[in-house]
């Protein structure tokens, strides 16, 4: 699971009518791609699993979170280019 992974694991919580999370989920996917042996991607679809987005105070999307050893330690909400992204995980893994 996410919060016994030994890997820091970022989900990607979106939606289908997200226009931005659209945007967004190639890059996600190119960075799981970069990063697999370090980082677990994990995508999380808030329009069926609504009770999850709402345990972590999810209120726009897309967000990305990501847990190290159970843990939140980063959270980036909104569109956010490769870059960005990259180095918002790479001090982390």
């Amino acid at each position: 699971s996410v919060l016994e992974s030994e890997k820091p694991v970022l989900v990607d919580f979106w939606a289908e009518w997200c226009s931005p999370c659209k945007m967004l989920g190639p890059i996600v996917d190119e960075v799981a791609g970069e990063y697999a042996e370090k980082l677990t991607v994990a995508k999380l679809n808030t329009e069926t699993s609504g009770q999850t987005a709402a345990k972590y105070k999810v209120t726009a999307i897309p967000t990305l979170i990501l847990f190290k050893n159970g843990e939140e330690i980063e959270r980036l909400v909104g569109f956010r280019d490769k870059e960005g992204l990259k180095s918002a995980i790479h001090p982390h893994v």
